[in-house]
Formats: structure tokens, C-alpha cells, sequence
């Protein structure tokens, strides 16, 4: 299972990926594209060219875990940058992402602040 915690990093692909990559091909990308260490623990998203499908790839210390969700209607938010290549969110909004709901319109309740 993968482990998120309030540490974990998690790391946004800005532009979308060739959904026919595997481990290796998407560990190759992280490597090459983001000069970031696929094994370090950290939590790398992706989407489709058609924002209807999403992969995580994660390394928990035993092996690698390549998660994916398409879903049935509609299509997932994702964040723009023409400047970055990587997104950090965190774990609450990678939720919200992967349920299908735009992480930035959710409210953020007063007590939260103080955590985030």
C-alpha cells in the first residue's frame, strides 16, 4: 500500500504522458525530464493526453507501485505552468484530484491552516 503522510512528497506532471509506459519507461521520464530520484520515496502523477486517465508511480523501499484510474464521466483537473514541469501538492489535494474535484476551489477550514 502506499504510504502518505504529511512529508510525503508529491510531485504533479504539468504535461501529460504516454499512457503505454510502464515502470521503467515513466522511472526513465522521472530521471531524465525531472532530474528527480524515482526510488527516494516520493509520489510522481500523471495524466493523459485526454485528462481521463491518471498513473502514480511510488517506490516504497521494496519495489515500485504503479497506480492508475480512468474515469467513467467527465475529466480530471489538472494544474497549468508554462514555467514548471512539476507540481507539489499535497496529500489532501491529491485526494480530491484523484476523486475528480478541482483541489484549488476546495475550502480550507481555519483549523487546517495552522497544519498546512
Amino acid at each position: 500500500m502506499i504510504q502518505l503522510t504529511p512529508s510525503t512528497k508529491i510531485f504533479i506532471a504539468i504535461e501529460p504522458l504516454d499512457f503505454r509506459k510502464g515502470i521503467d519507461g515513466i522511472s526513465s521520464v522521472i530521471k531524465a525530464e525531472f532530474s528527480k530520484d524515482p526510488m527516494a520515496g516520493s509520489v510522481f502523477v500523471f495524466i493523459n493526453r485526454r485528462k481521463t486517465g491518471v498513473k502514480l508511480l511510488s517506490y516504497d523501499g521494496s519495489g515500485f507501485w504503479l497506480c492508475s484510474k480512468r474515469l467513467s464521466k467527465g475529466v480530471f483537473w489538472w494544474p497549468k505552468s508554462k514555467d514548471e514541469k512539476l507540481a507539489l501538492i499535497d496529500a489532501k489535494k491529491m485526494m480530491m484530484l484523484l476523486w475528480g474535484a478541482n483541489p484549488e476551489k476546495a475550502p480550507v477550514y481555519e483549523e487546517w491552516k495552522k497544519v498546512i
